[in-house]
């Protein structure tokens, strides 16, 4: 039997939007859509046909230009802004994960501090 096809909608990366369904979702014009594509800040996927088709994830990212936006960043800004956000983020993720090592580690010195662990 072969996969189910709705399954895609369960991706975050999935383009399932057209931009006006996204720009209804979001609230905004799709006038704010095109300028975040016209950055290259968000490059929507594009359809066989050239028209802009957007994912759950992206709709996330233009919801957080759209709040820096409305607080009176200027675009340039809130890229930088959402860009150092998700560095943060990412490097917090991975101070998480090496103290979990490290504490891993002190109670078990015998495993690696890499890779698998044998009970894995």
């Amino acid at each position: 039997m072969s996969e189910d096809p709705l399954r895609r909608l369960d991706d975050p990366d999935y383009p399932a939007l057209t931009m006006s369904q996204a720009a209804e979702l979001l609230g905004v014009q799709a006038a704010f859509l095109r300028s975040l594509d016209s950055s290259g800040f968000l490059q929507p996927h594009r359809s066989p046909g050239g028209h802009r088709r957007y994912s759950r994830q992206q709709l996330h990212l233009a919801a957080r230009m759209r709040g820096l936006l409305d607080d009176g960043h200027p675009l340039a800004s809130a890229e930088t802004i959402v860009s150092l956000q998700d560095q943060l983020a990412s490097a917090q993720a991975d101070a998480e994960r090496l103290r979990i090592d490290v504490d891993r580690l002190r109670t078990q010195p015998s495993q690696p501090l890499f890779g698998p662990s044998p009970t894995d």
